[in-house]
């Protein structure tokens, strides 16, 4: 099966089936309600900088699609959507486009419609091993990125019939893009989180924002369970449908490390507002925009607005005046996460107090 073929397989099977896995962290995190807030709400600000880019909110449209020619519609409508909402995105992997230029169209069209938005492109690290700087400089010329993600997808690819199985010298291969590409280097997982330990490790290589794509979210390893054909594989797929590190807990594993995008499982505002609580820059989030964005860039939109207006709520009744008053906001948590906290060897009242760190 081609790259192409496969990318429209994944867009029909995550509009048509149960993809998401369970159990996020964010249940087991809770805001301490401030009655009296003493904040104008018509003042509270969400603006941020990240990555050398301002956005109007701290809000990513997560990498989903692009490199089948019934995907060019889907990612016209997130590029102007996130263009109008002074926000970003991320296209899907762009491995489809580097291999068939027929299929370019359908990753450029973001940057043509969101010229001024923080776009970043998305390669996966098998391809990166294989190909070197040169795929990664493709992949950005191809959008005119502002950043490049390199996607640790592992456990989809051993899962998935065609997988890339070869992971060795990834951190050498990383690190050489890292240091000579022109933007700044992100590593996203897509599903299965980012621990403490790869994060320190991306860091020493280069790497200048982490993506950490938590459980909770689409489960690319339930994706895949729809596409194997009655295989011992497909029970494999199965069993891995919840694997992974849920994004709250890798949130509070990397925040300390690098700036975090937190995605995985994000489906309100409140969530968002959950994840920059624990110390993520950004919250993103991809399978709540896909249907709209099948529709037209207003549905999107609408949908943008219910995850911004969610968080500007949140802050308001926190009494916070800016998105990243959320870092210093005791929070109150327990359950899993609490158990993760201190497993983790982090001071648990310390934490669930302070989580702001000046990158």
């Amino acid at each position: 099966m081609t790259t192409s073929s496969r990318k429209l397989d994944h867009i029909n099977i995550c509009l048509k089936e149960k993809v998401e896995s369970s159990y996020t962290g964010f249940e087991d995190v809770m805001f301490v309600h401030n009655p009296l807030p003493e904040v104008n709400y018509d003042d509270i600000s969400l603006e941020v900088q990240f990555l050398g880019k301002r956005m109007n909110a701290p809000f990513l449209i997560a990498s989903m699609t692009g490199g089948h020619p019934e995907t060019y519609k889907i990612n016209k409508n997130l590029a102007i959507a996130v263009e109008n909402a002074g926000i970003g995105m991320g296209v899907g992997s762009q491995r489809a486009g580097i291999e068939d230029e027929s299929v370019v169209d359908t990753f450029s069209v973001v940057r043509e419609y969101a010229p001024s938005a923080f776009i970043y492109a998305n390669v996966g690290l098998p391809q990166i091993i294989e190909k070197g700087i040169e795929y990664a400089e493709k992949a950005v010329e191809m959008i005119d990125a502002d950043a490049l993600a390199i996607h640790l997808n592992f456990l989809q690819e051993i899962v998935q019939p065609e997988g890339d199985r070869g992971a060795e010298g990834g951190f050498s291969a990383i690190r050489e893009v890292a240091s000579e590409l022109k933007v700044p280097v992100m590593v996203k997982e897509t599903g299965a989180g980012i621990s403490r330990e790869v994060a320190f490790t991306v860091r020493e290589a280069g790497v200048k924002a982490i993506d950490v794509g938590g459980k909770g979210g689409t489960s690319w390893s339930g994706v895949e369970v729809y596409r194997i054909k009655g295989d011992i594989m497909k029970d494999v797929a199965q069993d891995f449908w919840d694997w992974g590190i849920p994004t709250a807990f890798s949130i509070v594993d990397c925040h300390d490390v690098l700036p975090v995008i937190a995605t995985g499982g994000i489906r309100n505002g409140i969530d968002a507002a959950k994840a920059i609580a624990l110390g993520a820059k950004i919250a993103s989030s991809a399978l709540p925009f896909l249907k709209p964005a099948t529709e037209s860039h207003e549905e999107v939109e609408r949908r943008i607005n219910y995850f911004i207006e969610g968080m500007k709520k949140t802050l308001f009744l926190t009494g916070c005046e800016h998105v990243y008053d959320l870092h210093r906001m005791h929070v109150f948590i327990s359950g899993l996460l609490r158990e993760w906290i201190e497993f983790r060897e982090l001071n648990f009242f310390e934490f669930t107090r302070r989580r702001f760190h000046d990158f």
